[in-house]
C-alpha cells in the first residue's frame, strides 16, 4: 500500500487528500459556506465505489445495528469483521444509506487502512463537524493532538452521527493517538479482517461470513437475472463459495455480455479450469472495480504483504501451505509435524496460525470431534494461482509429508473412525495439485487412507477415494505406474465388500494382469491384488478358480515376504474358510489346522490376523462336525471382535452369523434365529437390502424358520 499526503490550503477552504487506498479525496470549505454534502468528494458519500444491487441475507446484524443508531442511542462501537470479500463494507454502507436518509443521522465515512489515510479521513470529519482552518492546521502540523480536535468536534456534534471506519485492516494505527473513541452523539462502526478480540476493547463484535446457499443465489440473479434459473445460479454460487465478492463480479461479467452471452451454466463450467480466479475477476472490468480488495485475485494480496511488513513471513507460509489442501476442514495435528519445518520453523507454525485467524483467513472449526483450521477455497485458489512457482516443489512435498504423519503407517481393522474421512479432500486436493516430483508419493498415502478407511467398514469413502487418487494420478504418472496399479486394486477390493461383483471382478483381473506382465507373478502388488480377486471369485461361486488363485497368492507372498509375514499368514488363514473339509486336514502336511496357533506365537493373541485365522478356524471345525470346538472358539473370536469394533462391524456380523450356525447346529435353534435375526437386520441398515450379504443373511434366517435348514 502507499502512503498519502495531505494537500495544501487554497483561497479560504483546504483539500485534505490520501494517495493509494484512500478512495476519495476530501473536500470542505468554510466561511460561512455549507459542506459539499454528498458530493463526489465528501466524507458525506460512502467511497465504495459500486454500491450492491440489494443487501442480502444479513437481516439479523442489520437489525442489531438500527437499534445501536436510533436516536436515543450512542456511545457504542460495533466491529464488523470477516474475511476479505465477504461483504463487510457492503453492510455498513446500507446502514450508512439507512440511517442518513432516514434517521436524520449524519453519517461520515473514513477509509483507514493505513495512517495517512485514516488521518486525513478523521480531520475531514472534524472539519465538517465544524473545526476552523486555524485548528486544522495546528492538527495538521503537529502543534496539537490530532484526534483529541477530532472527537472534541464530535463529542460538540449538534446532530447525532454515524461514523464508518472502513477497511481497517490494521488496527495498530488507530492507537496511535487514540483514534478510536466513543462519544454520546454518536456511533462508529468498524469494517476489518482482524477477528482478534484485543483489538477491540469494549466493543461489539459482529462475524460477517459468506451467504446461505439461496440468498448467494439471488445475489448472482440480481445481477444476471436473464442468465439462468435460481437453481442453476445456486449451483454457480456454491462453486463460488458463496463469497459476496466472488458473487457480485460473477454477476456482473454474465450481466455485461452482449456478443456471445454466458448463462449460468456455462459460467459454472468454466470454473473448473485452473484459471478460474483469473475468470471471476473478469467482473471486474465490466462493474469498473480497480481497487484490488474489489479483486479476488489480489484482495488477500494486501494482507500477505502486511506479513511481510510486520515481520510476520511465516504467516504467509502458512497459507502458501494450506493452499496445497482442500476449502475443507484440516485437523490442526496435522501442522504440529516437524515436518512442517521444510516451510517454516515449527516453533513458529502457533504464531503463523494466529496470524491467519486474526486477519480472518481462516477460521477454527470443529470437524467430526476434531479441531481443525478451516480458508474459504477461492481465497486458497488465490494463493496457489499467485505462489511463485520455485516454492511450488518444497510445499508439496511438505504437505505430502504432514498427510502422511495423519494416516495410519500400518492400517488395521477398526470401528469407523470419522477422522480419516477429514483427511480425504485434503488428500484428493493435494493430487491435483502435485507436479510429477511428488505425484506418486501423494497417492501412495492417499491410496494408504483409502485402506485404512476400507479396514474401519467404510468402504464408500474407500472405493471413492482410491479411485479418484488413481485417476487424478495418472496424468503424470501414467496407467502402468505401479502406485497407479494399487490404487486400482485398492478401488476394486472396496467395490468387493460394496457387492458390486460383477465391477470388482473386472478392475481385479485388469489390474493384477498388469501387475503380473510388469512386474512378475510373485510380486506383493500382484499377490495383492490375487487376494482380492479370489474372494470376488469364491463370493461368485466360482470357488475352484478361487482356490487356484488364492494358492498362487499363499506361494507368491511365502517367496517374496516369508512364511511369517502377517500378509502371507492372511492368505493362508483364507485357505481355511475357502477349502473343502476333506482338503483342509490334509493341506500342508495337516499343519494349516495349527494355523491359529501359529499366528499366536508369531503375532500375539489381540492381532487381527490371528483373530481372522481362529474366526476361518472355527468355520472349518464346522464343516468338520465338530460343533462344539466350532461354538466355543467363534464365540470368544466373536466377543473379542465386538470388544475391539463395535456390535456394527462387517467382522462381527460374519462372526455372529457363524454363532449363529453352531448355536443352531447344536440344537439351540431359537438361539440361533435371534442371532441371525439381529445379523440381518444390521447388515441391512449398514449395506441395504439388495446386498449380497444382507441377501444371504436373509435366505439363512427363512431356512432356519422354515426348518429347512440343515448344518
Amino acid at each position: 500500500m502507499t502512503g498519502g499526503t495531505e494537500g495544501h490550503a487554497e483561497d479560504q477552504g483546504r483539500v485534505y487528500q490520501s494517495q493509494g487506498d484512500q478512495h476519495i479525496s476530501e473536500h470542505h470549505h468554510y466561511a460561512g459556506h455549507a459542506p459539499a454534502y454528498g458530493g463526489p468528494d465528501s466524507v458525506r458519500r460512502p467511497a465504495v465505489g459500486r454500491l450492491p444491487v440489494v443487501l442480502r441475507d444479513r437481516g439479523e446484524v442489520m437489525e442489531r445495528l438500527r437499534t445501536s443508531v436510533a436516536a436515543e442511542h450512542g456511545g457504542q462501537v460495533y466491529v464488523l469483521y470477516g474475511m476479505g470479500g465477504s461483504g463487510k463494507t457492503a453492510v455498513a454502507c446500507a446502514l450508512f444509506q439507512e440511517v442518513t436518509a432516514e434517521a436524520g443521522r449524519v453519517g461520515m465515512w473514513v477509509n483507514a487502512s493505513d495512517r495517512a489515510s485514516l488521518r486525513a479521513g478523521m480531520l475531514a470529519v472534524a472539519a465538517d463537524r465544524g473545526a476552523d482552518d486555524s485548528e486544522l492546521l495546528a492538527a495538521r502540523n503537529g502543534l496539537r493532538p490530532a484526534a483529541d480536535l477530532v472527537w472534541r468536534y464530535l463529542d460538540r456534534s449538534a446532530e447525532p452521527w454515524l461514523l464508518v471506519l472502513d477497511n481497517t485492516d490494521e488496527p495498530e494505527i488507530l492507537r496511535d493517538g487514540h483514534w478510536l473513541r466513543t462519544s454520546p452523539r454518536g456511533t462508529v462502526l468498524v469494517t476489518t479482517r482482524r477477528a482478534a478480540a484485543r483489538w477491540w476493547p469494549g466493543a461489539e463484535l459482529q462475524y460477517i461470513g459468506v451467504l446461505p446457499r439461496e440468498d448467494a443465489a439471488l445475489v448472482l440473479r440480481d445481477l444476471a437475472p436473464h442468465s439462468g434459473t435460481t437453481e442453476q445460479a445456486a449451483r454457480v454460487a456454491d462453486r463460488l463459495g458463496r463469497l459476496p465478492l466472488a458473487l457480485t463480479l460473477a454477476g456482473g461479467f454474465l450481466s455485461r455480455q452482449v456478443i456471445d452471452p454466458w448463462t449460468m451454466d456455462a459460467y459454472g463450467d468454466q470454473l473448473d479450469s485452473d484459471e478460474r480466479v483469473q475468470l471471476i475477476d473478469r467482473g471486474a472490468d465490466a462493474l469498473s472495480e480497480a481497487d484490488p480488495r474489489h479483486l479476488v485475485g489480489l484482495t488477500w494480496q494486501l494482507t500477505l504483504d502486511a506479513f511481510e511488513a510486520r515481520g510476520l513471513p511465516e504467516a504467509a507460509a502458512l497459507l502458501r501451505l494450506l493452499a496445497r489442501f482442500a476449502a475443507e476442514p484440516l485437523p490442526l495435528a496435522l501442522l504440529n509435524h516437524a515436518g512442517i519445518g521444510a516451510v517454516l520453523p515449527r516453533a513458529r507454525t502457533e504464531t503463523a496460525l494466529r496470524a491467519l485467524l486474526d486477519q480472518s483467513l481462516s477460521e477454527l472449526v470443529d470437524a467430526a470431534g476434531t479441531r481443525c483450521a478451516q480458508s474459504h477455497g477461492i481465497l486458497l485458489d488465490s494463493v496457489s494461482a499467485a505462489t511463485p512457482a520455485d516454492l511450488v516443489p518444497a510445499l508439496d512435498t511438505t504437505a505430502v509429508r504432514l498427510l502422511d504423519g495423519a494416516v495410519p503407517a500400518v492400517p488395521d481393522a477398526g470401528p469407523h473412525d470419522p477422522r480419516l474421512r477429514l483427511l480425504v479432500p485434503h488428500a484428493l486436493a493435494l493430487l491435483g495439485h502435485a507436479g510429477e516430483s511428488s505425484a506418486a508419493d501423494a497417492l501412495a498415502v492417499t491410496t494408504r487412507l483409502a485402506t485404512a478407511l476400507h479396514r474401519t467398514g467404510d468402504y464408500v469413502s474407500a472405493w471413492e477415494t482410491a479411485r479418484n487418487a488413481a485417476d487424478l494420478a495418472q496424468r503424470h504418472l501414467g496407467a502402468d505406474h505401479r502406485a497407479v496399479l494399487a490404487a486400482r486394486s485398492r478401488a476394486g477390493r472396496a467395490l468387493f465388500r460394496l457387492g458390486r461383483y460383477a465391477e470388482a471382478e473386472a478392475a481385479l483381473r485388469a489390474v493384477r494382469d498388469a501387475q503380473e506382465r510388469l512386474f512378475g507373478a510373485d510380486d506383493p502388488d500382484t499377490a495383492d491384488s490375487g487376494y482380492g480377486l479370489q474372494l470376488v471369485l469364491a463370493n461368485l461361486g466360482r470357488r475352484e478358480e478361487a482356490v487356484a488363485l488364492l494358492r498362487d497368492t499363499v506361494a507368491g507372498r511365502r517367496s517374496a515376504l516369508g512364511a511369517e509375514h502377517p500378509l502371507t499368514l492372511r492368505a493362508r488363514a483364507g485357505l481355511l474358510e475357502m477349502l473343502p473339509a476333506a482338503d483342509v486336514v490334509t493341506e500342508e502336511g495337516g499343519a494349516l489346522l495349527s494355523l491359529p496357533s501359529e499366528c499366536e506365537r508369531l503375532l500375539g493373541p489381540d492381532h487381527t490376523v490371528t483373530l481372522g485365522a481362529r474366526h476361518n478356524h472355527a468355520w472349518a471345525l464346522y464343516l468338520l462336525g465338530r460343533f462344539d470346538e466350532a461354538d466355543r472358539e467363534i464365540r470368544q473370536v466373536a466377543e473379542a471382535y465386538e470388544r475391539r469394533f463395535g456390535p456394527e462391524y462387517p467382522i462381527v456380523l460374519a462372526a455372529r452369523q457363524l454363532l449363529s450356525r453352531t448355536r443352531a447346529a447344536l440344537g439351540h435353534r431359537e438361539e440361533g434365529i435371534a442371532l441371525m435375526t439381529d445379523v440381518a437386520e444390521r447388515r441391512d441398515r449398514g449395506l441395504g437390502p439388495e446386498h449380497p450379504f444382507t441377501v444371504a443373511s436373509r435366505n439363512l434366517l427363512d431356512a432356519y424358520r422354515s426348518g429347512r435348514w440343515r448344518p
